[in-house]
């Protein structure tokens, strides 16, 4: 009789569903996605304290005096730069997940992406980035991917760089400029960029497939960079002088903040978007997200005496070689994470394809707004 009462039993344990997977969303590339820059609320000009209440890290302030912990940002990644902040994009995506999972890594390469059979490398000692998604997607449900990277593949940072030498190092009666030579180097690394990025959205695919999902159960997204600075004509500083350094962190000529907005980041761009489509990958466009609120943009200010506010600040970390690291110079700070955040909510709950955002002016996480784009 027991037995006959606990065979029904057995088979209908056996016959019931696996529990579901909690749900997961996830970021993948380098610091413009990882979170780089997040320790900051604008940039205020005060060399110590809170810097104006800019500084997120700042803790047990005494009169002029501060403590600083970087982990309170970005957690135990701060050890190894990595840099992933609290309210990176993926952070901060209003899209309701079980899980928001950020391996993206400061200074990856699209080769950093690669799963490790493939020729992927580490960056900062940790194992490719597509290895670690295998290990996400075995144990959680992976709904979106997102990816940024392909900047460090061209080297841009170090062209800006550059740049910024050539202002300090020129008179405005006769700028030496950048952008002519750092196009040209653009250009050069263009093609394999393209190839290596493309091998980076390949291997996400292989790697979900390896792990039992069809294209039907995620998203994968392209995600495009936002120049750190405005248009020459827009900057508050003058070209003479040395404001651009010391008042603003933005110290470039104005022809070269022009090709920063305009042809850089649409090169950077349109190599993920150009990955995206070898690949059955969505694009996101960030070229227009920024406006009014990059460095030295007469539209925004520097934080003051009444505190930081997403309304009037700047939304990218200026140079600086006083305040923090300067490997957050020219990130999106912590407002600027929260917008592409809100960027990747909106585009979450759409159906998929390319889509370009942007802030409607004078607003801030309200202004957000999509539209639809052809390739």
């Amino acid at each position: 009789m027991r037995i006959a009462i606990l065979l029904p039993l057995a088979l209908l344990l056996l016959a019931a569903p696996a529990a579901a997977r909690p749900t997961a969303i996830v970021s993948m590339g380098d610091s413009f996605i990882s979170g780089e820059g997040g320790r900051w609320l604008g940039n205020g000009s005060e060399p110590l304290g809170t810097r104006s209440g800019t500084d997120r890290a700042a803790y047990d302030c005494e009169g002029l005096g501060c403590e600083y912990d970087p982990a309170r940002v970005y957690g135990a990644s701060d050890a190894n730069d990595c840099h992933r902040s609290d309210v990176a994009p993926i952070e901060s995506a209003p899209i309701a997940v079980d899980a928001k999972v950020n391996i993206a890594c400061s200074g990856a390469t699209a080769r950093d992406l690669w799963p490790g059979s493939e020729g992927g490398t580490s960056q900062f000692g940790e194992p490719p980035e597509a290895d670690q998604l295998a290990a996400i997607a075995a144990r959680k449900a992976v709904r979106m991917v997102v990816v940024t990277v392909g900047a460090n593949d061209v080297g841009f940072g170090e062209l800006v760089a550059e740049c910024a030498l050539d202002w300090a190092r020129s008179p405005e009666d006769g700028p030496e400029t950048c952008h002519a030579e750092a196009e040209d180097e653009i250009q050069d690394a263009l093609p394999r960029a393209v190839r290596y990025v493309t091998a980076a959205l390949r291997g996400v695919r292989r790697t979900l497939r390896a792990e039992g999902y069809s294209r039907r159960d995620y998203r994968l997204v392209a995600m495009g960079y936002a120049s750190p600075f405005p248009e020459g004509r827009w900057f508050r500083y003058p070209e003479d002088g040395w404001s651009r350094l010391t008042e603003g962190g933005c110290p470039v000529w104005n022809a070269d903040a022009d090709w920063s907005a305009d042809r850089a980041t649409a090169d950077l761009g349109g190599a993920l978007q150009a990955a995206a489509a070898a690949t059955g990958a969505e694009y996101l466009d960030l070229t227009h997200a920024f406006d009014g609120h990059q460095l030295c943009d007469r539209r925004s200010q520097r934080v003051g005496s009444a505190g930081p506010s997403p309304l009037r600040a700047e939304w990218f970390r200026r140079l600086s070689f006083l305040q923090g690291s300067t490997r957050e110079s020219l990130h999106p700070n912590a407002y600027g994470q929260r917008v592409i955040g809100a960027c990747l909510g909106l585009l979450y709950a759409r159906p998929r394809g390319d889509y370009a955002c942007a802030d409607a002016p004078g607003q801030f996480l309200g202004g957000v707004h999509l539209e639809a784009v052809g390739r």
